[in-house]
């Protein structure tokens, strides 16, 4: 009973559609019982409130958000659409409890929470941050993986697909499957949180090939759980596994910050301990010794969203012999904990030198010429993050990475450009490393404005 509680969808199916519906019957009751007194006086009176409510606290949210940007980001406008209504549903119900008789009261005390349940799920589908309520529990999602049974490659991906034209695949599951593992940090030892890893079909086969690996990272707050709940990475990966073969890369999500309190700006640190160590050193150790994997930089991609976006754009380039590839969406323009300022001295004691080692536009200059491609999305109603792209965008280029920028429409800084900008990723991605062949053009993928497209990326895109 508690698996099938914890896994309720958040986004889709009954629950919300029986949210909106309950809350938007419980106003139309609030409506039709007569209040005290004359029923039109205190019926404008009670929309006026609303209203008021409404604006005001319209206002105050743009301006937390696109003025003082409190949030780090901007909110978008639809969710402030959203609070701003909810706080003006909210001024009505609390004027008709005090011009209730006895059941308008009841009515509008019910729909008080209703009102605040409502505007939360409607905020997280616009993110698509929560997909379950167990991910609102933070629950574990996913059964520990049996590392008795780690496999190692046991061909390439090439003799593979041979096989598989001569009908000799060896016996696989139709899907692939998501474990949890804790990833030991021997050298770094850093405070992780369990790591999640996703398995092809191909990989779960006793006789394996050499797999590509994505080592994707969810955002602050975040977890390695809300980057394969919110992603929708597993679907689209067993789709692509269905078209080829059962091959598709291997997914892991390592946690890079220890806590959904901490940053650790993927970076060694004395505030939060060695995450930069842990991600390069200890988790990758970890996969070539523990999953059938490639351990040529080629078949290697590191991305995120967020701030898992701006982990990928630092580690990425500052370590080209792990990484070939690099996918980052909604990302920033530097690592940074409330500002620039408070960032340098509170993680670098003061030292500005210690702290642009850091910055993905400076690791991108040090270590160029880069042979690396990256991929990076920003929402169409995140103006900071398409800015940012831009930027660490035109500093790879020049240092000779193969790059492709896009905008993610009808989104914003969310899970949903994430998703977009995925699905085209992976095709490109399992071309370059040999699963199969792509043959979709980037403008044939819904949802997404090429904003540049450097001429070695659309060779490889065909």
């Amino acid at each position: 009973m508690m698996h099938g509680l914890t896994h309720i969808l958040l986004l889709t199916g009954w629950l919300p559609t029986s949210l909106y519906g309950i809350t938007l019957a419980l106003a139309l009751v609030v409506v039709a019982l007569k209040p005290r007194g004359r029923r039109l006086p205190a019926l404008l009176k009670e929309c006026a409130v609303g209203l008021v409510a409404f604006i005001v606290v319209g206002i105050l949210v743009w301006f937390m958000s696109d003025r003082w940007m409190v949030f780090g980001v901007e909110l978008g406008w639809f969710v402030m659409a959203i609070v701003a209504a909810a706080a003006g549903a909210l001024g009505f119900s609390i004027t008709a409890i005090v011009h209730g008789r006895r059941w308008r009261r009841v009515a509008a005390s019910v729909l008080v929470p209703f009102v605040l349940i409502s505007s939360a799920v409607g905020v997280n589908a616009v993110y698509g941050e929560y997909t379950t309520l167990g991910s609102v529990l933070n629950l574990p999602n996913y059964r520990q993986l049996d590392q008795r049974h780690s496999t190692s490659a046991t061909m390439t991906v090439a003799q593979w697909r041979r096989l598989a034209v001569e009908g000799r695949l060896p016996a696989m599951p139709k899907v692939g499957e998501v474990r949890t593992v804790k990833i030991p940090a021997t050298v770094s030892h850093f405070v992780a949180r369990d790591a999640d890893v996703y398995l092809p079909p191909a990989a779960l086969s006793h006789r394996p090939p050499a797999l590509p690996v994505m080592v994707m990272m969810a955002g602050q707050p975040g977890s390695p759980d809300r980057f394969f709940g919110a992603s929708n990475i597993t679907t689209m990966m067993n789709d692509y596994a269905q078209h080829h073969h059962g091959l598709a890369p291997i997914v892991i999500s390592p946690d890079q910050n220890g806590s959904t309190k901490q940053n650790s700006l993927c970076a060694d640190t004395p505030v939060y301990g060695k995450a930069e160590t842990y991600l390069t050193v200890d988790v990758t150790r970890w996969v070539t010794k523990n999953l059938p994997v490639s351990e040529a930089a080629r078949n290697w991609l590191i991305g995120g969203f967020s701030q898992g976006a701006t982990c990928s754009t630092q580690l990425g380039p500052a370590h080209p012999n792990l990484y070939g590839h690099i996918f980052a969406a909604n990302g920033e323009l530097e690592p940074t904990s409330h500002n620039r300022s408070t960032t340098v001295n509170r993680y670098f004691g003061g030292d500005l030198e210690a702290y642009l080692r850091h910055v993905p536009t400076e690791i991108i200059a040090r270590e160029a010429p880069s042979a690396q491609t990256m991929l990076t999305t920003a929402g169409a109603w995140d103006a900071e993050s398409q800015r940012n792209q831009l930027i660490i965008g035109k500093a790879a280029r020049e240092a000779g990475m193969a790059v492709t920028t896009l905008i993610s429409r009808d989104s914003g800084h969310d899970w949903h450009a994430v998703q977009a900008a995925l699905h085209p990723q992976i095709e490109i991605f399992g071309e370059q490393t040999g699963l199969g062949t792509n043959t979709k053009r980037l403008s044939q993928y819904g949802g997404l404005d090429i904003i540049e497209q450097t001429p070695s990326t659309t060779d490889e895109v065909k």
